[in-house]
């Protein structure tokens, strides 16, 4: 026997009746990107059953321009277990990625959903639906995080290891990706594929792809060379060139670094033009400042315009070590008029890691306290890696240093950093 197909007209073509389902308006978020809809009155609870939609819930489908919605139950005994579950205590939530182009395409979606609702007329659940790459979209925890906030407002306080989640993206072999597993490993809950949840089969082999913290090495040195000291004693104005991908803590190491000696900080991200940032070193080198020229500065040619301004207004450079520039060593007593490059290496993979990181799960109380930082596209990664070359003396500099990219925050931050995070991708 066929699964049975529920449209949301009857055969005499009559709407069906009103559903219990309602949507939440506006939805949720600073670009109302995650809806957010209600069937009856769910109740929170410390126990949470999260399900996927598609592929989990109901056959995955792509809405039809025209056509009225329908659905089918992923497997007939989808709404019994929904139900026990109900029963057994756990508030039952779907959360769902929609990745539909046009409000169109978004509106012809929603109409499914009062469908669904009223085929589970005696379940009460709740319903998140992402439907940007934002902050919201699985695996980031983004639609999670709205749910403890609503939970926290009844003052009820999920418990992660009574919770589980069940979804179909769990990096098996044929799966589309692994999304959803990726999600339960984020918020700490037990996962389940639809297979082992509503069928009770044995779990199947699975990978993770995609970049994790994991990865990366525990034994690099954060600057390189640790000696000299950062910052020369005190004399005459320097320039400082900072160079390497976005997203790498340069504007972090300024601040913590460089910022309390005060040196000027000269960023594109607030000029907007590579003449703007030239003219305003120029200024501080003539105001008697050392400044700090905080862009990604990908190139020699780039690179240059920094090199010839610091020689032209004589800036000399003093260090407490010998170091060597083109082959010789000097003593640190002789005066150069050398600009100094700092360049933080760190992956494409990494830099995206953390671009994800800062504009969509900070945890709040830093983002209160942080630069709001947007998504920056993909494009600026791999621009920069087209492009770049490595920094050398031979350039012009007094010296290089290499600063190695080691997360600095406490434990909650380094949770959420340590996430799975992705907007694209398997």
């Amino acid at each position: 026997m066929s699964t049975p197909v529920f449209p949301i007209f009857d055969k005499a073509g009559a709407a069906s009746t009103e559903s219990s389902f309602r949507w939440i308006t506006p939805a949720l978020g600073p670009k109302r990107s995650c809806l957010h809809g209600i069937n009856h009155q769910p109740k929170p609870s410390p126990k949470v059953a999260a399900f996927d939609l598609d592929g989990c819930l109901i056959q995955g489908t792509f809405p039809k321009k025209g056509t009225p919605p329908k659905f089918e139950w992923w497997r007939p005994v989808v709404p019994q277990k929904l139900k026990q579950a109900h029963e057994e205590g756990y508030s039952i939530v779907i959360i769902t990625n929609q990745a539909l182009r046009t409000q169109a395409l978004i509106n012809d979606w929603k109409k499914k959903i009062p469908l669904i609702a009223n085929a589970l007329s005696d379940v009460p659940f709740r319903l998140f639906a992402a439907t940007e790459k934002d902050g919201y979209r699985k695996p980031i925890p983004g639609m999670w995080y709205e749910l403890e906030r609503i939970f926290a407002q009844d003052n009820v306080r999920i418990d992660l290891s009574a919770s589980f989640f069940v979804g179909d993206a769990a990096g098996r072999p044929n799966d589309h990706s692994s999304t959803d597993r990726k999600l339960a490993l984020n918020i700490g809950i037990p996962f389940h594929t639809p297979e082992e949840y509503f069928l009770g089969l044995p779990g199947a082999s699975y990978t993770l792809p995609g970049f994790h913290v994991s990865s990366l090495p525990s034994d690099l040195t954060r600057i390189e060379p640790p000696e000299p000291p950062l910052l020369p004693a005190p004399s005459s104005p320097e320039v400082v060139i900072f160079v390497g991908l976005p997203a790498l803590g340069k504007s972090s190491f300024f601040r913590t670094h460089f910022d309390p000696a005060g040196y000027v900080h000269v960023n594109q991200d607030t000029l907007k033009t590579r003449d703007k940032c030239v003219k305003a070193t120029e200024q501080a080198l003539k105001d008697g400042r050392s400044v700090v020229v905080d862009n990604t500065n990908r190139d020699r040619a780039t690179r240059k315009h920094y090199v010839i301004l610091a020689k032209k207004h004589g800036v000399p450079i003093r260090y407490c070590s010998t170091f060597q520039m083109t082959g010789v060593v000097r003593n640190m007593t002789t005066p150069f008029t050398l600009p100094r490059c700092i360049y933080f290496a760190g992956s494409v993979e990494l830099a995206w890691h953390n671009n994800l990181y800062r504009a969509f799960n900070l945890p709040p109380a830093l983002a209160a306290t942080e630069p709001k930082r947007d998504l920056l596209p993909y494009s600026a990664f791999t621009g920069f890696r087209a492009d770049f070359e490595e920094p050398s003396v031979e350039e012009g500099f007094a010296e290089v240093r290499k600063v190695n990219f080691i997360f600095e925050g406490d434990q909650e931050a380094r949770r959420r950093w340590s996430m799975w995070l992705q907007i694209d991708g398997k």
